[in-house]
């Protein structure tokens, strides 16, 4: 979704099934384009001309369009880090409030992908960004042209031949996907949080308006199995935030918190007010759970949420941006952060491979990479 926004893709061809002649048909034409791109073909283009600021900007802007997948927002950051560009959290909050929401798509929606495509899909969605005045359409892709090329779904006439056909100015389902005069919601997917604990993403696109505050008492973990266990022996039936730390980057390189939110959207069912707090990811699935993720400093790094304990009240406000530990500052500070033995996390399986990584990797909101910042040496 976001390569095509970004120009990394042929036009219209996001979302097509495999083992369709069209698929087959954009294949084709996809490992042609590439050979043509190359310095043995006609029309030598690293991947260095394409991605700059304006095809950084665009995929922001794609990204709060479309629900805020908070794994995109990682990999914008350290794509931008690679190519030289500064991207920073702050950049998605301030474009978060002139984009708006015209895509509702699991898990922010019940559609999927395939509806989203039936429906308009990227040629739609891109069409009505550049005619609001929110992409850049002066940017070089990798069809060579402007991005007005990707209003245009891919397609096969009679003679089986690969050609593109402009997009339908109207929405095939208004319950999927929306123009930008009637969006969904005026603004992007995610939020960007701050206080004492440090900085957080939020995803709010999903998240019932009465849950976009929540204060109660954490309830602290070091693995997702732990909080699992203490669900299945019934000591979670109650308002409380899950703290999941240790889960960043350097600790152990950022696993998927897959388990949680199907455990906290039964708790949230029930009518309790649940969140979760955590230096990991979630990934989309984050879904409808108010959850303040990818938390920097993380508790590897001695981050403020190590000093949590069991009982401190916690109070996440996606409505102010805020993300607060309510604690005495003088007790705050008289806190020695936790430690936690991460050596099952860095051994077997190969992970030892990885430890110079992990020792390198930036903080998630630098991309969680391995590329120095902008303005510091490698």
């Amino acid at each position: 979704m976001l390569m095509e926004v970004m120009g990394l893709h042929l036009p219209g061809a996001s979302f097509v099934n495999p083992h369709t002649p069209l698929r087959q048909a954009l294949t084709v034409a996809a490992v042609k384009r590439a050979a043509a791109l190359t310095d043995l073909g006609t029309e030598y283009t690293p991947v260095g001309r394409i991605i700059d600021e304006r095809a950084i900007v665009n995929g922001v802007v794609g990204l709060h369009a479309t629900g805020g997948s908070t794994n995109h927002l990682l990999h914008l950051v350290a794509i931008a880090r690679a190519a030289g560009i500064e991207l920073r959290l702050d950049d998605f909050s301030e474009l978060a409030g002139a984009v708006p929401l015209l895509a509702r798509i699991y898990p922010n929606g019940s559609a999927d992908v395939n509806q989203f495509h039936t429906a308009g899909g990227m040629p739609f969605l891109i069409g009505e960004l550049l005619d609001a005045g929110l992409l850049h359409a002066d940017v070089r892709t990798i069809n060579g042209t402007g991005l007005e090329a990707y209003r245009r779904h891919a397609a096969l006439d009679g003679q089986g031949t690969l050609h593109w056909v402009p997009a339908p100015q109207d929405s095939g389902d208004r319950a999927i996907l929306r123009g930008a005069r009637e969006p969904f919601r005026p603004d992007g997917g995610l939020c960007v949080l701050d206080g004492n604990l440090g900085c957080a993403a939020i995803k709010v696109s999903a998240v019932p308006p009465d849950r976009l505050v929540i204060e109660a008492p954490a309830r602290v973990f070091t693995e997702q199995e732990q909080l699992k266990q203490a669900f299945e022996r019934g000591e979670l039936d109650r308002d409380f935030v899950a703290v999941v730390r240790f889960q960043g980057p350097r600790a152990n390189g950022m696993p998927e918190l897959h388990q949680l939110t199907p455990l906290l959207g039964v708790l949230q069912d029930r009518g309790h007010r649940v969140a979760l707090v955590t230096d990991g990811r979630m990934s989309g699935a984050s879904g409808r759970i108010p959850a303040a993720i990818h938390l920097t400093p993380e508790a590897a790094d001695r981050g403020p949420i190590a000093r949590l304990r069991d009982g401190d009240v916690i109070r996440i406000d996606a409505t102010a941006g805020t993300l607060n530990a309510l604690v005495p500052q003088q007790q705050w500070d008289a806190r020695t952060p936790a430690t936690h033995d991460l050596d099952a996390h860095h051994h077997g399986v190969g992970r030892e491979l990885f430890s110079l990584l992990r020792q390198s990797a930036a903080a998630a909101d630098h991309g969680a990479g391995i590329f120095p910042r902008i303005g510091e040496e490698a």
